[in-house]
């Protein structure tokens, strides 16, 4: 692992992590009870899921890696496009477009154009074998995938306000071409969509002591995450690099479970009147 890399991964325990330090905040507004029993409840829902995820890929890793990147290109991919289906409320046609194309980037496009640099990192993951079949399944969904953007292209070209979240995407695309695949992900995951999540969940607090509230547990949960990490990392008797790819990619994987089901779920339903 080079500097560069190192400093990549370091950037997403440091600065990616913690944009699921609001979840609190989009629990009470979707409409969790505010007591402390119920913030209790919350947190050890939360932490259930986490774990339950650990286990699962301790036993499975390549149905744990292979799940997480299912997950992350529905999630990844309705965040990129949120805040532009946002301004255009209920003219939801072809919005499997967007998502799909914006959705692959991580798992499909990542892999496709930097075959050589992850192929090491999914061994470390899941081993030689379960590294080679989940390439391959990859590469068959890469054509597939080029289509959906060219498709999307021309949509953006047609509707523009759909060019935005495109010259985005292309940007992106254009970085994973030429930098590694920790380094691209890191640029994305940091300053894409943590940073556009953070604000999007942040603007739609109550100022005041909502606000208060909500930084303060959000503090709190990112400590408790690093402090978390830092532990593990010290438990691990591995070398630098197998030990910070796992306790990163098997920690996204942890908390972006129950982070969906709250932003990409139970969020949305809420919004759409048809949370009961």
């Amino acid at each position: 692992m080079t500097n560069m890399e190192l400093i990549a991964i370091s950037a997403v325990l440091l600065i990616g992590v913690p944009h699921g330090g609001l979840d609190g905040a989009v629990a009470r507004r979707i409409g969790w009870p505010k007591g402390l029993i119920a913030w209790f409840g919350f947190n050890l829902s939360y932490i259930f899921l986490a774990a339950l995820v650990v286990w699962v890929w301790s036993h499975w890793p390549l149905l744990g890696l292979s799940v997480f990147l299912t997950i992350s290109a529905l999630h990844f991919g309705s965040s990129d496009i949120a805040n532009t289906q946002a301004t255009i409320a209920k003219k939801l046609s072809y919005r499997w477009l967007p998502l799909t194309a914006h959705g692959g980037l991580v798992p499909v496009a990542i892999p496709n154009l930097q075959p050589d640099s992850v192929q090491p990192l999914f061994t470390l993951l899941v081993g030689d074998v379960g590294a080679d079949m989940l390439i391959n399944a990859i590469g068959m969904l890469f054509l597939p995938w080029l289509v959906c953007f060219a498709a999307y292209f021309v949509y953006a070209v047609l509707i523009p306000v759909w060019r935005k979240p495109l010259l985005n995407l292309i940007i992106v695309l254009i970085l994973v071409w030429f930098l590694s695949p920790l380094i691209s992900f890191a640029l994305y995951f940091c300053l894409w969509h943590s940073r556009s999540h953070t604000l999007r969940i942040w603007r739609s607090l109550d100022k005041g002591s909502e606000r208060r509230r909500s930084l303060i547990e959000a503090v709190a949960y990112s400590l408790i995450a690093w402090i978390t990490t830092l532990v593990i990392f010290m438990v691990f008797q591995e070398s630098l690099t197998t030990a910070l790819i796992k306790i990163t990619f098997i920690g996204l994987a942890a908390l972006t479970v129950p982070h969906m089901l709250l932003v990409d779920l139970a969020d949305k339903l809420k919004r759409q009147n048809l949370w009961l």
